[in-house]
């Protein structure tokens, strides 16, 4: 295991997508007295390894869209970039829409995204019964579907971050915990750590759904709260077509997508009490098979594979907080509610120019500040799952 230096240009706390793809962007720009810390024994075992691993350009505000039209190419690019496959695959996302106020909603988003030059396709709800005949949508009203969202490792992407970080002098320390932030006035000057201080004048939080419980060490409040998601995996659907989409209802937050030669599917609870418990919930899992078999009835024929409860790290506009605090050298990078994977790639780059520019300019996230919910310019994303 690295020993832990005394110094460093920027520690990162947290070794999930945002903490190695930010290392990354840093030493690639010339940052490479950069230190990340991962409490957990191995890299990506938090929030970004208990994630369903899905990309899209299909979201409600330009931000987000805007955040994909960079990301997502990325992902595509990943594996001349660092020597690793990211395994993506461009399934394409269903979005099944059973009720009117969607339909109205989605209508607005796809307007958006045409302008914006994402070219999701409008399905009518005759639609979306033939590009689906295996499952069970009679009230289904309307789609939408984009070719080019699917699905990546995010395991891949960790490994490949962090290998080419490394090779560029980042130094990445796993099993280390972060007991406190040393602040004087108000400024940051070093991480406590349980192998010892490292003194920095530059943080930057990455710690996912553990952000809010970082920041506060800092003095720093984020609204940022961490909610369990759950899913499984399923032993083999032969009848299962080889072209199936990833397919929400998303009146019902219901989703599926082929994992090996069955189907991972998830719901999300709408009465999920905040908390850090990553453990499966029985009840809830019976809930949302019920659900699920009554719109994909071959699953009644399928064993459970394997389950998996992780966190999301929910904001309360549903979108990330990128950037400097009212702490001097004390930085976020979180928040994403959800989308995390698929913006890391792109998350990481505009840390990387926040810290060396002064800002982000591949993509303008300067709306997306910590100070916007204090000062009440909240930024609401609709395509939530």
């Amino acid at each position: 295991m690295p020993s832990l230096p005394k110094t460093a240009d920027v520690v990162i706390i947290g070794g999930g997508i945002m903490g190695v793809s930010t290392a990354y962007h840093l030493a690639r720009r010339g940052v490479r007295d950069v230190v990340v810390l991962e409490r957990e024994p191995f890299l990506g075992h938090g929030a970004t390894g208990r994630c369903a691993g899905g990309v899209r350009y299909q979201f409600a505000t330009e931000v987000n869209i805007r955040l994909s039209l960079i990301s997502l190419p990325m992902i595509e690019r990943f594996e001349e970039e660092t020597g690793v496959s990211p395994q993506y695959r461009p399934i394409g996302y269903l979005f099944v829409l059973t009720r009117p106020e969607d339909v109205d909603a989605f209508r607005r988003n796809v307007d958006l995204q045409h302008r914006l030059g994402v070219q999701t396709e409008w399905l009518d709800g005759d639609e979306v019964r033939r590009r689906l005949p295996y499952m069970h949508f009679p009230d289904a009203l309307a789609g939408t579907f984009h070719a080019k969202d699917g699905l990546a490792d995010p395991h891949s992407l960790v490994q490949g971050y962090a290998k080419r970080a490394r090779e560029m002098g980042a130094h990445i320390v796993t099993d280390v915990e972060v007991t406190g932030i040393l602040v004087e006035s108000d400024q940051v000057r070093g991480v406590r750590t349980t192998q010892g201080d490292i003194h920095t004048n530059t943080i930057v939080n990455a710690a996912g759904p553990w952000a809010g419980l970082v920041a506060q060490m800092a003095g720093v409040d984020l609204p940022i709260t961490p909610l369990r998601r759950q899913w499984l995996t399923t032993t083999p659907l032969p009848d299962l077509p080889p072209d199936f989409p990833f397919v929400i209802d998303f009146a019902q937050a219901l989703y599926f997508h082929p994992e090996g030669q069955g189907v991972l599917t998830g719901m999300s609870n709408p009465n999920e009490k905040p908390g850090f418990d990553q453990s499966v919930d029985p009840e809830w899992e019976l809930v949302h098979m019920e659900a699920a078999m009554a719109r994909l009835p071959m699953l009644a024929e399928a064993g459970v594979m394997s389950r998996v409860a992780g966190l999301y790290e929910v904001t309360p506009d549903a979108h990330p907080i990128f950037g400097a605090t009212e702490v001097g050298g004390f930085y976020v990078v979180a928040g994403f509610s959800g989308h995390g994977f698929m913006h890391g790639p792109v998350a990481g780059l505009l840390m990387a120019e926040i810290l060396i520019d002064g800002q982000a300019h591949t993509v303008d996230v300067s709306m997306l500040d910590a100070a916007r919910f204090r000062e009440g310019r909240l930024i609401r994303e609709y395509n939530v799952v």
